[in-house]
């Protein structure tokens, strides 16, 4: 932000965006979004980590989409709403310097449509954290990692955390 640049950032979890609003103050160049990014508009669940009763805040890095996430209370959540990460893509005018993404289960959905839609030409850079480690994730993120090798995309980086 300091160097002027435009930033998008989404947070879903209302408790770490009310947080994260009142730590960047206001800045011209800054949108804050209390979204989830996905393949798809609509509606979704957002799972809190089991730990979440004792700290909403410090928890919050740990909440999921993903129900089947090891370490997410599937009674304890709250509905969010999902934003289509291409169709938000095609809103922007011009090229992207920097996609970071690390939203809690959703990387191999939303780069598989930003893929097949041909939208990761218009990002110079996207690093990634992949959450394989959930075992439901392990087979579509082994044939993501494929998928960016065979059509030889350079610009993603799965292995930024």
């Amino acid at each position: 932000l300091k160097s002027g640049v435009r930033v998008y950032a989404f947070e879903p979890d209302p408790y770490a965006f009310k947080v994260l609003q009142a730590s960047v103050g206001d800045n011209s160049n800054l949108t804050l979004i209390n979204k989830a990014v996905s393949d798809h508009a609509g509606m979704a669940k957002l799972y809190f980590h089991k730990n979440a009763y004792a700290d909403q805040v410090m928890w919050s890095r740990a909440s999921s989409l993903v129900a089947e996430k090891g370490n997410v209370d599937q009674g304890h959540f709250v509905e969010v709403e999902l934003i289509d990460f291409r169709e938000f893509i095609l809103s922007l005018s011009g090229p992207i310097g920097l996609l970071k993404m690390d939203i809690e289960g959703e990387e191999v959905k939303v780069l598989n449509a930003l893929i097949d839609a041909g939208l990761t030409s218009r990002i110079r850079h996207i690093v990634v954290e992949t959450h394989e480690r959930i075992p439901v994730l392990k087979e579509s993120t082994m044939a993501l990692r494929r998928k960016i090798i065979e059509k030889k995309i350079k610009n993603i980086d799965l292995n930024w955390a």
